[in-house]
């Protein structure tokens, strides 16, 4: 059994509410994708502030691929995201005498907020070991992060095989092409939550295609 979390990317707010708007009828959780152009090629909306103009009892996290986070987290800490997700790749590169992790992690949860750490396909999942008990979510990305569209990378399944027996109660999300196709078998391994987004937003009847996704997901 797995929730089905849409994902949201937006060039704009408008574009952001729409989408929103969109799936809110059917899910709990959505997550917003923010790129900067730089971590990844894509460049997407951004400003945590209009958060506060969305009227929504959905629970938001947000996906930060950038390549400067510790920059922009504040902001995001101010926001009412419910989770906060950063690229490891991105945050072992913080240099530690001004950021190290469990200062990052404190911070977050300080906060108030949920803190997720996102793994690209070719990151061992040992570089968690360390504070892995410490964070509330991993995600395993299973397409190269930045765009949407792309074709799921079967590689991402042994690493939830091991991440699931190595750690049984850390929350594990998937995020890169997860369709009908595969959902069966990324629930078997031990994910909780599916991202999704051309399974969702590429569809015409939206709402369908999310209570079709929910009827495989909770079986």
């Amino acid at each position: 059994m797995a929730e089905i979390v849409p994902a949201i990317i937006a060039k704009n707010f408008q574009e952001l509410q729409d989408k929103i708007r969109l799936v809110e009828p059917y899910i709990k959780t959505v997550q917003i994708d923010v790129m900067d152009g730089i971590f990844v090629s894509n460049l997407t909306w951004s400003n945590p502030s209009e958060l506060e103009k969305l009227e929504t009892n959905l629970e938001i996290e947000v996906h930060l691929m950038v390549e400067n986070p510790h920059r922009v987290l504040n902001e995001w800490l101010s926001s009412k995201v419910k989770r906060i997700i950063l690229h490891w790749e991105v945050i072992k590169e913080i240099p530690n005498s001004q950021f190290p992790i469990p200062n990052l992690i404190k911070q977050i949860h300080n906060s108030g907020k949920e803190f997720g750490v996102a793994l690209n396909l070719e990151t061992p999942i040992s570089v968690l070991d360390n504070f892995i008990n410490d964070i509330d979510m991993a995600l395993l990305m299973s397409v190269k992060p930045g765009q949407g569209g792309q074709k799921f990378e079967e590689s991402v399944i042994p690493k939830i095989i091991a991440l699931r027996q190595n750690y049984p109660s850390v929350k594990i999300e998937v995020d890169g092409g997860v369709n009908l196709q595969n959902i069966y078998r990324l629930i078997e391994a031990g994910v909780d939550f599916l991202v999704m987004g051309s399974a969702i937003f590429g569809k015409d009847d939206i709402g369908g295609a999310i209570e079709e996704l929910k009827s495989l997901a909770t079986k």
